[in-house]
């Protein structure tokens, strides 16, 4: 028999955890959630002591990991290990980030990626261009240099990942409404970041089919009394969704506690925006020519601007429980369903239910990860 079951662990469900049930994996896919007393016999068990079992993590901001950049190395070999470096930490699928660059380097990620999942690199879900479409303004650690306004070969060349998803943060402020539609009808999902734009740009970049916002609060126009900015467009729209940067430092707890309160639920989801320090052994990495080095977890450029993070997903999981307060439950959906349904894959990731693909992570009682599992293959 080519299947197997995963029992004695607490297995997250629509609504919950539940004990007592048996995970049925056939040919990399979940064929059933059972009561483990009606387990066909014959049937392989793998016994998890009883620890947390989740959707495997979905990270929708991945700049680097396990010692690669993508924008250094934009090629197979540096997604295979940004892989290695993030699954370790519960991820099982990710959009390795680019960030500003030239159209030449955004080609040959693009390419990367397509030719990463051609030949069934696990994990690889598509590209997140973060930039250069964005504003000087709110840069953090881009180069200013490399920002642009996209003509239509560019919006072909950057919408052209044909086997995976694309995602492309820009300024709405900073490009054309026809152009934000232009991506949108390519297949492309846009998110707001980087951006100095006002409310009323950024509802005019809605309008236009952007349906997310990256790293909610970082790098963007702040919520005030008499300008909502780019952040109370985020949270008074109901349909969008907001990633956010859990790690104690991006964002201060009690704003992240607003963006909850104020979006319906399953609108927020958990990001990294890592660098290639995690997974990795050496804590400084090179961008733009620059060395850039964590210093107690933080990292940040020579001009003091954040430079992504040194963040994993379970450590975000963990911080969603341990600084916002919020059940386990509702931290692992964060971290996996939601990202499923804002990437449009929700029908094959984000649940440990019969029809999706066996992706999965076990915690222990530590909220720490004992294994995962890609489309049933354990590591």
């Amino acid at each position: 028999m080519s299947g197997f079951a995963l029992t004695n662990a607490q297995v997250l469900g629509n609504d919950d955890f539940h004990r007592g049930n048996a995970v049925l994996v056939e040919q990399g896919v979940v064929a059933a959630v059972v009561p483990e007393a009606s387990l066909p016999a014959g049937v392989p068990r793998h016994d998890l002591g009883g620890g947390w079992l989740l959707p495997g993590f979905i990270d929708v901001q991945v700049n680097g990991g396990g010692g690669a950049l993508l924008n250094n190395t934009p090629d197979v070999d540096a997604l295979r290990a940004m892989m290695r470096g993030h699954r370790r930490f519960g991820t099982t699928g990710m959009l390795p980030t680019l960030i500003s660059d030239d159209a030449a380097v955004m080609a040959a990620a693009i390419a990367a990626v397509r030719q990463a999942i051609a030949e069934g690199v696990p994990g690889i879900l598509g590209i997140h261009l973060e930039g250069p479409y964005i504003a000087p303004a709110r840069k953090g650690t881009h180069d200013a240099g490399k920002f642009r306004v996209p003509g239509p070969d560019e919006v072909a060349m950057a919408t052209s990942l044909d086997n995976g998803t694309t995602l492309i943060t820009l300024a709405p402020e900073c490009v054309p409404v026809e152009t934000i539609r232009a991506m949108v009808a390519n297949g492309a999902i846009v998110c707001a970041g980087h951006t100095a734009g006002d409310y009323r740009q950024t509802r005019a970049g809605l309008d236009a089919g952007i349906t997310g916002f990256t790293h909610l609060y970082n790098a963007m126009t702040p919520l005030q009394g008499r300008e909502p900015g780019v952040v109370g467009a985020a949270l008074e729209d109901p349909h969008s969704w907001c990633g956010v940067i859990v790690d104690g430092v991006h964002v201060h707890p009690a704003s992240l506690r607003v963006a909850l309160a104020a979006k319906p639920r399953g609108k927020v989801l958990l990001v990294t925006d890592a660098m290639p320090m995690v997974g990795a052994d050496d804590p400084s990495f090179a961008l733009y020519g620059e060395v850039i080095t964590a210093v107690d977890g933080v990292v940040r450029n020579a001009a003091g601007a954040l430079a992504g993070s040194a963040l994993d997903m379970a450590t975000a999981v963990r911080n969603t429980v341990g600084l916002l307060g919020l059940p386990l439950a509702e931290a692992a959906r964060m971290a996996s369903t939601y990202p499923a349904q804002f990437l449009g894959m929700e029908d094959r990731y984000g649940h440990i239910a019969a029809g999706y693909q066996a992706d999965f992570v076990l915690l222990d009682e530590a909220l720490q990860v004992q294994a995962t599992w890609i489309a049933g293959q354990r590591e």
